[in-house]
């Protein structure tokens, strides 16, 4: 929830370089978090909302901006070359130092003719410099706190980087629509001010945690030149295509959030719309409360229902359930298409109802990425190549969606109507997932979601 949509992260593996550091988790770990939530949404929300209020047709937006979850694909590719250089507290820096500049250009080129093009461009940066940030950020955490400690901050993990995602799907987006009907300026000028001040709150990161940032436990490869690095990664990959059943584990992966990767792109365009094109109708300030505010607050509830389901249950005896219940308030969109309601607070309810239904269900596939893909002895590069599959997920969704849009004649009945039939390929493989690892396996243990 890029996304409001991120899974709750669970306790990442023990480091035995885990190392006390002077400052407070708490200067730290909050902030640390906030900023891997905030770009992360802009880049994969936001930046769809804001070519919607400039005029950019729903196919041209769901198409380029899908490409933007790229960078997060592809981070198992660059992830192993940050190793042998610098510390993991400068990577994190530099890069939030990096958005605070390309968010920045964001803005500064809105009022451009050719703003499209130049702002993709700045947006793209800013996706590979989160995508990077995540790699480090999830690492300086893990090389520093004990296994004691990251248990007991993992909830504060996820809660800040969903207040990352609250503040920039929800009070960014409303900020927006105050400005433009309250204050009678214009979308180009809203959202320069909001894209500026977003880049001074990134830059006010970095130099917080120039002071605060642990540096992170070196890489066993520091030091040792790019070479070393290519020998990693290439064993890492060798060993995760032999691991057994993988590419029925991989189907499961990619398929689970299929329906949900066409409802995050165009969801929020489908409200935007007038209701003579069939969307909703709803401002600025309506969309940054439903789909911000209350959406995200819905999914952290079912998130923590979905956690306690598995503790009582375990996971291979509450996947396929967790699976229907990611899928099934899908209908929810189509009910919304259909009736098309006017009350905001009642399109919030049922929009609620699918985020939380979407929170608690994607617990299942956080932990069956952590506990039957990841285990082995490259386990982190091996949950950065399961989130990236992750991710693969939201941009082929995504690049496909303006054309079943159009082929389903604009209409968004019918186009919610095909998202439910997209949902039962993640039921079906839900019930024939392999689970080659057994429950409470120490090596099922660990590792963080994005």
């Amino acid at each position: 929830m890029t996304d409001i949509s991120r899974d709750l992260p669970a306790v990442p593996p023990a480091s035995a370089d885990a190392a006390p550091h002077p400052h407070h988790p708490l200067t730290w770990v909050p902030t640390l978090y906030l900023a891997m939530g905030l770009p992360n949404v802009t880049v994969g929300v936001v930046a769809a909302i804001i070519y919607k209020n400039l005029g950019i047709s729903n196919e041209e937006i769901a198409f380029y901006t899908s490409q933007m979850y790229l960078p997060w694909v592809l981070k198992p590719l660059w992830s192993p070359l940050l190793e042998p250089f610098k510390t993991k507290r400068w990577w994190v820096i530099a890069m939030q130092f990096t958005m605070m500049f390309s968010l920045g250009l964001v803005a500064f080129c809105l009022p451009l003719d050719d703003f499209f093009r130049l702002s993709l461009a700045f947006f793209w940066i800013t996706g590979f410099a989160s995508a990077t940030q995540d790699i480090v950020a999830d690492g300086v955490f893990m090389t520093t706190m004990p296994l004691r400690d990251q248990a007991r901050y993992a909830g504060l993990q996820g809660m800040c980087w969903n207040m990352g995602a609250v503040i920039a799907s929800g009070l960014l987006v409303s900020l927006t629509g105050w400005l433009h009907n309250h204050v009678g300026l214009s979308w180009v000028h809203c959202w320069m001010m909001v894209m500026f001040g977003t880049a001074f709150v990134m830059g006010v990161f970095a130099l917080w945690h120039l002071s605060v940032l642990p540096p992170g436990a070196p890489s066993s490869v520091q030091g040792q030149g790019v070479g070393a690095a290519f020998v990693a990664l290439r064993d890492s990959w060798i060993s995760f295509f032999r691991k057994p059943g993988i590419w029925m584990m991989l189907a499961v992966i990619f398929f689970y959030r299929f329906g949900e990767g066409f409802i995050e792109r165009f969801g929020p365009l489908f409200m935007l719309d007038p209701r003579s094109a069939g969307g909703l109708g709803l401002d600025n300030e309506s969309l940054g409360f439903i789909n911000g505010t209350a959406g995200t607050l819905a999914f952290i509830g079912g998130a923590f229902l979905g956690g306690f389901l598995v503790a009582r249950r375990t996971l291979p005896h509450s996947f396929f359930v967790l699976a229907l219940i990611l899928n099934l308030p899908h209908v929810t969109y189509f009910y919304l298409a259909w009736a098309l309601p006017t009350d905001p607070m009642w399109i919030g309810v049922v929009v609620a109802v699918e985020k939380f239904g979407f929170g608690m269900g994607s617990v299942g596939h956080m932990l069956y990425m952590m506990q039957q893909v990841a285990p082995g002895p490259f386990k982190m590069t091996h949950y950065a190549f399961a989130t990236g599959v992750m991710a693969m997920t939201k941009w082929a969704t995504g690049s496909v969606s303006g054309w079943v849009f159009a082929h389903c004649d604009q209409q968004y009945l019918s186009f919610f109507g095909f998202v439910l039939l997209a949902s039962i390929p993640p039921v079906v493989l839900a019930w024939r997932a392999p689970f080659p690892h057994r429950e409470g396996d120490a090596a099922g243990r660990g590792g963080h979601a994005h």
